[in-house]
């Protein structure tokens, strides 16, 4: 029983790694992914040499199946909490909304907005770009000023360029410009 108990523990441990290395090759971080795949191999080789061992044993048969439907659980929740990424949306609305761009903007999203003819009217689309764990924030800001929008979303594989990349240089400039004139102070 206590075998069971091992091999459920380390599914559910399991299960959420891989995730996670799924998660780090569809975003191109190839070397984070190998990294996270070493632990994951050690995982899977520990807990299916557990089962090998007698495959007579129904609870640790059980064990791993539910070690590993409840991890899948657990990945999932995992990877929206983490939020890993960089996301599209695009955004029409019937009129041109000032309010919202500048919203959008101020609150430090990429906002470019274009003009296009729909089937009976003039459109306005606005392709935004934002950060994956800041989607509820760019949502509620929609809703906020456009309510009846309509939108879809597409994941970013890899972008160069662009006010969001200038953005995250600034960023990092404070952030070393900040650790130094810390340091220089502990001295």
């Amino acid at each position: 029983m206590l075998q069971a108990l091992l091999i459920f523990i380390l599914q559910l441990i399991f299960v959420p790694v891989l995730t996670m290395r799924t998660i780090l090759l569809v975003k191109n971080q190839t070397k984070s992914a190998a990294g996270v795949g070493l632990l994951e191999a050690i995982i899977y080789i520990i807990s299916l040499g557990i089962v090998f061992q007698d495959l007579s044993n129904f609870y640790n048969i059980i064990a791993y199946v539910l070690g590993f439907s409840i991890g899948l659980l657990l990945g999932g929740m995992l990877e929206k909490k983490l939020a890993i990424g960089y996301i599209t949306y695009q955004v029409n609305i019937p009129e041109k909304n000032t309010e919202l761009v500048s919203d959008l903007r101020n609150a430090g999203f990429g906002v470019t907005v274009f003009e296009g003819q729909g089937m009976n009217s003039v459109r306005y689309r606005l392709d935004i770009v934002s950060k994956r764990s800041r989607e509820d924030e760019l949502q509620e800001i929609i809703h906020l000023r456009e309510p009846s929008a309509f939108m879809m979303s597409y994941e970013i594989r890899s972008f160069k360029g662009g006010y969001l990349t200038k953005s995250m240089k600034k960023r990092q400039s404070m952030k070393k410009n900040k650790s130094v004139k810390q340091e220089g102070h502990s001295i």
